[in-house]
């Protein structure tokens, strides 16, 4: 197994903290778009491509930082880190998941509300952090038995990487499996459903990739700083891009491979811009200090920007009528979702007066 040059502790890669900045407001511009202007996704001219990549990007990132190059793995170690994620990711969610049902939605009563939101893969929004503390515990687990093998090499974690991939190919194949989407009935209230767990084997796989490399941080510089590696990916990007939105040329039985291809190569641009330019996103630059700030409360603003949504589907039915319209469709949604990320962090400072709500509601 390959040596990682990183130290146990350092300090954070400012860049990297830019990139998650980043990642948040395309996330909230992106239900900004879907659900305060109620445009469908085959309606907006940018929904369609930055799903492509805006959570996958944020799930390679959590993966990225989930590795720790001297971590020592034993039972108390897998316990309490186990524990503190059941804290810091479980606790909020709830809160904020009963909170939302009581504010937001259609059903006439609080409780059919709350029942419709929790029967939901999505959670009324709140999907995202259950996900990611299942690939957490998952990690967690897999760290914990890879410590425990006599030999050390990539093979454990390729392996894991290898079998995500599988599962994440299921997803996509709605003749095959019933949990997939497409031509057959979603069953919504079965327990892959109810659970969210559907939405990990959908992302799963950007977490590990993520992961695998930051374990190996230096062969992955080498290959992102080759003459041959960018270009490359770019063509990749393009003609992935466009089959899976325009072309879909490429489809078969077995493999959902434009659209793959079009997630991580995506992610990956993003990625090197951000490392590329790390001069512009550091803290001497008001770029670079916004989006660290931003990036620094991801979590606030996941569990906050919901309840701040705007009510506006007369822009969707603007862009409905007059389509392709990327510059002014994207420029909106960010534009407003900035707006709503600036009330989400106003209101987590106010409740992060109390420790007590600091320590509960966003982890520390």
């Amino acid at each position: 197994m390959e040596t990682s040059t990183l130290p146990v502790k350092k300090a954070r890669l400012e860049w990297l903290d830019a990139l998650r900045g980043f990642t948040m407001i395309l996330v909230v511009a992106y239900h900004v778009c879907q659900q305060g202007f109620m445009m469908p996704v085959k309606v907006s001219s940018s929904m369609p491509f930055l799903v492509l990549f805006r959570m996958p990007l944020f799930f390679f990132v959590s993966g990225f930082l989930a590795y720790k190059a001297g971590q020592q793995w034993n039972l108390s170690t897998l316990v309490s880190m186990t524990c503190k994620k059941l804290r810091v990711q479980l606790i909020p969610t709830i809160v904020f998941f009963l909170f939302a049902a009581a504010v937001i939605g259609t059903e006439p009563t609080y409780m059919e509300n709350l029942t419709t939101k929790f029967l939901s893969t999505t959670k009324g929004g709140y999907w995202f952090t259950l996900a990611l503390l299942y690939m957490f515990i998952i990690y967690y687990a897999f760290a914990y038995i890879e410590s425990k093998l006599r030999w050390k090499s990539c093979v454990p974690i390729l392996l894991l990487f290898i079998l995500s991939m599988i599962i994440y190919e299921t997803c996509y194949l709605p003749r095959h499996f019933w949990w997939a989407y497409g031509y057959r009935p979603i069953v919504y209230h079965s327990w892959l459903h109810t659970t969210s767990l559907l939405q990990v084997m959908q992302f799963l796989p950007f977490f590990l990739f993520g992961n695998i490399v930051r374990r190996y941080w230096d062969s992955a510089q080498r290959i992102m700083d080759s003459k041959w590696f960018f270009p490359t990916i770019v063509v990749v990007v393009v003609f992935c891009t466009l089959d899976a939105l325009k072309w879909h040329t490429l489809r078969m039985e077995w493999a959902n491979l434009p659209t793959t291809l079009a997630k991580f190569t995506l992610l990956i641009v993003v990625f090197m811009y951000f490392r590329h330019y790390h001069q512009y996103f550091t803290k001497m630059t008001w770029v670079g200090r916004s989006l660290q700030y931003i990036g620094r409360r991801t979590l606030d603003i996941y569990l906050i920007h919901f309840l701040f949504m705007p009510n506006l589907p007369g822009v969707g039915n603007f862009f409905s009528a007059y389509r392709h319209n990327f510059m002014m469709d994207t420029t909106l949604s960010v534009l407003i979702g900035l707006v709503i990320i600036g009330f989400c962090i106003i209101t987590s400072n106010i409740l992060r007066v109390s420790p007590f709500l600091r320590k509960y509601l966003f982890g520390k």
